[in-house]
């Protein structure tokens, strides 16, 4: 028996991450389905700020997005509330313990960073046509699931 005593909020929190639940009106055009989390091993709950988790979530809706493209378009990212515009993901970090930090490119290709705090985080993915100098289309979501498993 663990004699560590938890709040009912660490409690809450323990059973209800790393879990989600998706219904989509068209099944087959979301491939993501009803469990975003599925097959990725997130690290322990205890061990993670505000920014990790942001982090790990928005790595999660990257990877099942970018399921649903096809081999013409790459994930793009929006930005609610600001003029920021849409940037081309080519990279995402975090900074403990309350900053999210998305980089890329502009529509004219110009690079960018975005540094985000965690209580203004409001994304919209986007699909954008894939570079024309690339034969496949850049996934970084499978990349960013990568280091989250190997971490």
């Amino acid at each position: 028996m663990d004699d560590e005593i938890r709040t009912a909020a660490e409690a809450a929190e323990d059973a209800a991450i790393p879990r989600c639940h998706e219904v989509h009106a068209d099944p087959a055009t979301c491939k993501g389905g009803r469990d975003v989390t599925a097959g990725v091993r997130l690290s322990p709950v205890k061990q993670k700020s505000e920014a990790q988790w942001a982090y790990e979530r928005l790595i999660l809706y990257i990877k099942n997005f970018e399921k649903t493209l096809d081999n013409e378009h790459e994930i793009a990212i929006g930005f609610a509330g600001g003029d920021t515009g849409v940037i081309r993901i080519e990279g995402m970090g975090f900074f403990d313990p309350d900053i999210v930090t998305f980089y890329g490119s502009d529509a004219n290709g110009v690079k960018t960073q975005l540094i985000q705090h965690v209580t203004q985080l409001s994304v919209m993915l986007r699909a954008l046509p894939k570079k024309i100098d690339h034969v496949e289309p850049n996934r970084i979501g499978f990349r960013l699931v990568e280091d989250l498993e190997t971490a």
